[in-house]
C-alpha cells in the first residue's frame, strides 16, 4: 500500500464521527454518501497526531469560525498507510477551511430552490402582523449574549412600553441547533394563541456558524410558522435562508428590540391621531350645540315678544271698538230716549241698570278674559325658560353631574382613563384634581 501510494492526496469526506484522546490525538471516521437517502456507501478511519492536530484545528476554526465536529463536509490531505492488524486508515497532514465554507453555500442555495420549488418560501412573509406585538415568544439560548442584548432593550425602551417575554431556551449554534430550534419553534406552535409573534435570536459568530439557519428542515419550520417569525441573527454580512424566508429579518437581537418598540410606537400614534381628532369633533359639537340652544333662546325670546305686542294690540282694537259702537248706539238712542223719557222713565231706570250690570259684567268677562291670557303667555315664557336653564351645563352640574377631563380632553369613555392617571373632575362650582386609583367597567 505504501509503495501504491507513496505520496499525499487531498480527499472530500463528510466527518461521522470524532474524538481526541487523552494524549492529544485525534481519530475521525470519515464517510462518503451517496443515493436520495445519503446513506453511507464508504466509510475510512483517519487520524491527525498530535504534532498536527493544535495546528489544523486552529487553522480551521480561524478560517471557518467553528470547530472541525462531525457533520461537516471537509477537503482533508492524508497519507494512506495499511496496518495488518487495523487495517486501512488516513493520516490527516492539512485541511482546506474553503472547501467547507463553499459547501455552506451550495447548501444554502439547495435550500433556496427547494423551497421556492415547494412554494412555501413567502408564506410567512404573506401574514398580517398584529398592530400590537407585546406578547413575544423568543427562541435562544438562556446564556447567549445577544439574548441579554435583547433583554436589556426591551426592558429599557424608551417609550416605557412593557411586554410579556417568553424565552424557548435552544441551542443556537453547533450541532444540535437545528434540532434544538425546532423543537422550540414546535413548542410554540402549540400554545398559538398565547403569542403574537416568535423571535429567533442569536449573538455574532462565523458564517459557517449559520449552517443550521440554512437546512431546508428548519427553514422549512419557519417559512410555515402560524405567527409572524422576527430574525435577529447577529450577521451584519451575511443574510441566512432563515432570514429570507421570515417576516421580518433584522441584523442584531437589540434591532429586534428596537424594532418592536417602533412598530408599538406607530400604533400609539395611530392612536393619539384617532383621539386628537374624537376631542375636536366633540368640541365642535358641544360648541354647535351651544349656539344652537342661544339661538333658539332668541327666537323664543323674540316670538313671545310678537305674540304678546299682537295680543296686546287686538285687546286695545276691541276696547276702542267697544267704546265706539257703545256710543253709537247711546247717540242713536237719544232723541229717542228723550221723547219717550217722560213714559218710560220708570222703566228706563231699571233697563238702564239691567245694562249697567250687564256692562259691568262684559267688563269683567273681558278683565278675567284679558288675566287669563297674560297668565297663560307668562307660564309658557317660563317653560321655555325652564328648558334653556336644563340645558345648561352649569345647571346639569349643579344636579350632582360633574365633566371628567384628562390633559385637558373630555372624556367620556373608561377606556380613555388608565389606573394612575391624573383626571379633572369640574363641578358647578369648582374642580377637583384627582388620580384614578381603580377602574370598575
Amino acid at each position: 500500500m505504501s509503495e501504491a501510494f507513496p505520496l499525499p492526496y487531498w480527499v472530500v469526506a463528510e466527518i461521522n464521527e470524532l474524538k481526541v484522546n487523552y494524549s492529544g490525538h485525534c481519530y475521525i471516521e470519515l464517510v462518503e454518501k451517496g443515493g436520495d437517502n445519503q446513506v453511507p456507501k464508504a466509510k475510512v478511519n483517519a487520524v491527525i497526531w498530535r504534532s498536527h492536530h493544535s495546528m489544523i484545528s486552529s487553522y480551521f476554526r480561524s478560517a471557518t469560525g467553528r470547530e472541525l465536529c462531525a457533520g461537516i463536509k471537509v477537503l482533508l490531505k492524508v497519507v494512506i498507510n495499511y496496518h495488518e492488524l487495523y487495517g486501512l486508515s488516513f493520516q490527516i497532514t492539512d485541511i482546506e477551511p474553503s472547501y467547507t465554507i463553499g459547501d455552506l453555500e451550495a447548501q444554502k442555495k439547495e435550500t433556496i430552490s427547494k423551497l421556492r420549488q415547494d412554494g412555501v418560501f413567502d408564506m410567512n412573509k404573506e401574514l398580517e402582523m398584529p398592530e400590537v406585538l407585546q406578547r413575544i415568544a423568543v427562541i435562544s439560548s438562556r446564556n447567549a449574549a445577544g439574548f441579554q442584548d435583547f433583554i436589556n432593550e426591551i426592558n429599557g425602551n424608551s417609550r416605557s412600553y412593557s411586554y410579556n417575554i417568553e424565552l424557548f431556551d435552544a441551542f443556537v449554534q453547533g450541532n444540535e441547533a437545528e434540532e434544538s430550534i425546532i423543537t422550540a419553534l414546535d413548542a410554540v406552535a402549540g400554545r398559538y394563541d398565547d403569542f403574537d409573534c416568535v423571535i429567533i435570536i442569536r449573538g455574532g459568530g462565523s458564517q459557517s456558524d449559520l449552517s443550521a439557519f440554512n437546512s431546508y428542515r428548519l427553514c422549512c419550520h419557519i417559512t410555515q410558522f402560524p405567527l409572524p417569525v422576527i430574525t435577529g441573527i447577529g450577521h451584519d454580512k451575511d443574510t441566512s435562508v432563515a432570514d429570507m424566508v421570515a417576516k421580518i429579518s433584522l441584523k442584531t437581537p437589540t434591532a429586534v428590540a428596537v424594532f418592536l418598540t417602533e412598530h408599538n410606537c406607530l400604533f400609539e400614534n395611530k392612536l393619539d391621531s384617532h383621539r386628537t381628532y374624537l376631542a375636536g369633533m366633540v368640541s365642535d359639537v358641544i360648541h354647535n350645540e351651544k349656539n344652537r340652544i342661544k339661538e333658539f333662546g332668541y327666537i323664543l325670546r323674540s316670538q313671545s315678544e310678537a305674540v304678546l305686542s299682537k295680543e296686546n294690540t287686538g285687546l286695545l282694537l276691541k276696547k276702542k271698538n267697544i267704546e265706539s259702537v257703545s256710543m253709537e248706539l247711546i247717540r242713536r238712542n237719544q232723541d229717542a230716549v228723550k221723547l219717550l223719557r217722560s213714559e218710560i222713565k220708570g222703566v228706563a231706570s231699571g233697563k238702564i241698570k239691567i245694562v249697567a250690570s250687564e256692562i259691568n259684567n262684559a267688563a269683567v268677562q273681558l278683565e278675567n278674559a284679558g288675566s287669563k291670557f297674560w297668565l297663560r303667555k307668562k307660564e309658557q315664557l317660563c317653560y321655555f325658560e325652564s328648558m334653556i336653564r336644563a340645558a345648561d351645563p352649569v345647571t346639569i352640574t349643579k344636579k350632582g353631574f360633574a365633566l371628567v377631563r384628562k390633559n385637558g380632553c373630555l372624556i367620556t369613555d373608561i377606556n380613555g382613563i388608565s389606573e394612575g392617571d391624573m383626571i379633572e373632575v369640574n363641578l358647578h362650582n369648582g374642580t377637583l384634581l384627582t388620580e384614578v386609583k381603580e377602574k370598575i367597567k
